[in-house]
């Protein structure tokens, strides 16, 4: 289940330096995990399911035109729109299509009522799958500084065309905001450092897709255990840098897929 809204409501109550407050703040946060707990795929009700191929196409379809809408796509929002395509799993291929469907949404031919309508009827016609939908698209558009009024305008559209709520988007947007101030202050820098060193220990980089990642674990992981060295008679200092080695590797593997959902 997830666990962001019992933090944001607890620090938020310890702010005001009342410690009924922050109480207050851990059960209504409570309830809104609750909340979502159901409406996103991986967590809850339907772990490890995979989205249809209608979804992702409608996704990065509609990313695109919201980003495109107040007239320039920024650097923040694409990289927000390829750390989703890590986070989905999308393979090569996969990520150059949705960056191909990105693309269509920046056309002004594109046809933001025609999407959400498919999108309804195909790729989420289960409630859950529609959260994940506005949550994922909330997150690209809240990448840069602010917001456009039009894009606002835009998501409160695809809010009502799949049946979510002006309180639930607010409660969404205030998560997502949480989070990105959390990755700003001083904490969030330290595990954003940790994150870049477990890309440098596996010898990858962010741009490098899940398979990629996975290859080079086992590839290190292959010429580093202590069992592969151990038929060539090592010492004691060399057996203990491989059993080093072997939990530095691993430690960075098990942080790069939880943050990116491999599986």
């Amino acid at each position: 289940m997830p666990y962001y809204g019992k933090i944001i409501g607890t620090l938020i109550g310890l702010a005001t330096g009342r410690p009924l407050l922050a109480l207050l703040g851990l059960i209504l946060g409570h309830q809104f995990d609750r909340g979502f707990a159901g409406r996103i795929p991986g967590v809850g009700n339907h772990p490890g399911e995979r989205l249809s191929g209608d979804f992702v196409a409608a996704l990065f379809r509609v990313m695109g035109h919201l980003a495109k809408a107040d007239g320039r796509v920024s650097e923040d929002e694409i990289r927000a729109a390829r750390s989703i395509m890590h986070r989905l799993n999308l393979g090569a291929a996969e990520s150059r299509q949705a960056i191909a469907w990105f693309d269509e949404g920046k056309n002004a031919s594109f046809s933001l009522q025609t999407t959400l309508q498919n999108l309804r009827e195909h790729g989420a016609r289960r409630t859950e799958h529609r959260g994940l939908f506005v949550r994922l698209v909330l997150e690209v558009s809240l990448a840069k500084p602010s917001l456009h009024q039009r894009e606002r305008a835009m998501i409160w559209t695809i809010c009502q065309q799949l049946e979510i709520g002006r309180v639930e988007l607010a409660q969404l947007e205030a998560m997502l905001r949480a989070q990105k101030g959390f990755r700003r202050s001083p904490e969030g820098n330290a595990d954003a450092s940790q994150v870049d060193r477990a890309y440098s220990t596996l010898g990858v980089d962010k741009s490098s897709t899940n398979e990629d990642i996975k290859k080079a674990y086992r590839r290190l992981m292959n010429r580093n255990h202590p069992d592969k060295i151990a038929s060539k008679n090592p010492d004691p200092a060399a057996m203990a840098e491989a059993e080093r080695k072997t939990r530095e590797i691993r430690g960075a593997y098990e942080m790069l897929k939880a943050r990116r959902s491999i599986r």
